[in-house]
């Protein structure tokens, strides 16, 4: 009987610490056909996070904005679902503590002269209204609506689609050289490699026409320029089935006093439909200002003639 005991005691603490072992064991994801970390699927970034931290001094703040009109901006069930929004934070930007970009002068001085002179001509709009791209990493940064990404593996690739603007960037994760620096784009050219379960991609060879911002949610980043000195580090990593820590560091010496970082979740939902995004044919912001430019020139130069 004694040993009878003994042994039921020796099973149930065998359990236990089975039990204990596996409760202690970290989450892992699956794999690809290829043995990548499997992070496919449909991910969303809806979030009411502010961008950045408030500003120790804010700046005075703007005047109140006018009543809407009806037939402009985009219709309000557009921002209406029943989809996960992340936990408010602080800010999305984590680095520096302060949760503050560090742009320099210069470059908020040149968004400030492309915001108002959009009238003039369409390249102080930002490149997302003017339909040409969200930019990279802006196309992470959340909007009010339309932030849904579908992730995609291949032997070789990582996809990413974009709901806002329907893009897809091809990421090669088999460690090609790059195209050279002479090759510039408005995205920069990325190479990915995965650090364990961590998808981390290296995106450089961008070219200076494009916004790092380029969402009214971005606050002040929105407009503020890159350069071709940019370079962008993203580090995906699946931290349960169903969410992704997502980071990204800009880094441009050119623009900002030192890098910056921001981090943010996505979540994965797989009853979400992503839906083409025809910019163009609903644009009326660039037509609606240049025309209003073009009045504005009609009526200096009939006054100039007048005298």
């Amino acid at each position: 009987m004694t040993s009878c005991r003994v042994a039921i005691t020796a099973l149930v603490t065998l359990v236990f610490v089975a039990g204990l072992s596996a409760q202690s064991k970290p989450w892992q994801p699956g794999r690809t056909a290829d043995g990548q970390p499997d992070i496919q699927g449909t991910w969303l970034n809806f979030d009411s996070t502010p961008f950045e931290a408030p500003a120790a001094n804010p700046a005075p703040a703007p005047a109140a904005p006018q009543p809407a009109v009806a037939g402009i901006n985009p219709a309000p069930e557009f921002a209406d679902h029943s989809h996960k929004v992340s936990e408010r934070r602080k800010a999305m930007v984590v680095e520096p503590p302060d949760g503050r970009v560090p742009v320099l002068k210069w470059a908020e001085e040149k968004r400030d002269y492309d915001l108002a002179h959009i009238p003039d001509a369409p390249e102080h709009e930002t490149p997302w209204v003017r339909c040409i791209t969200r930019g990279y990493p802006a196309a992470f940064f959340p909007a009010g609506y339309n932030n849904g990404y579908q992730i995609i593996q291949t032997p070789g690739y990582v996809v990413i689609v974009f709901e806002m603007i329907h893009e897809t960037r091809i990421i090669p994760i088999d460690g090609r050289p790059k195209l050279g620096g002479a090759i510039q784009q408005w995205n920069g050219e990325p190479r990915g490699r995965w650090e364990g379960n961590t998808l981390v991609v290296e995106s450089t060879n961008y070219n200076d026409k494009g916004s790092i911002g380029t969402s009214a949610a971005t606050g002040r980043l929105r407009g503020i320029p890159q350069s071709a000195s940019m370079k962008v580090t993203e580090r995906f990593t699946p931290v349960s089935p169903d969410v992704i820590d997502y980071r990204v560091t800009i880094d441009d010496p050119k623009v900002y006093a030192k890098p910056w970082t921001v981090q943010l979740p996505l979540n994965r939902d797989e009853t979400y439909q992503m839906f083409e995004y025809s910019c163009q044919e609903g644009n009326y912001a660039m037509a609606n200002a240049l025309s209003f430019g073009r009045k504005r020139d009609r009526e200096a130069a009939a006054a100039t003639s007048s005298k």
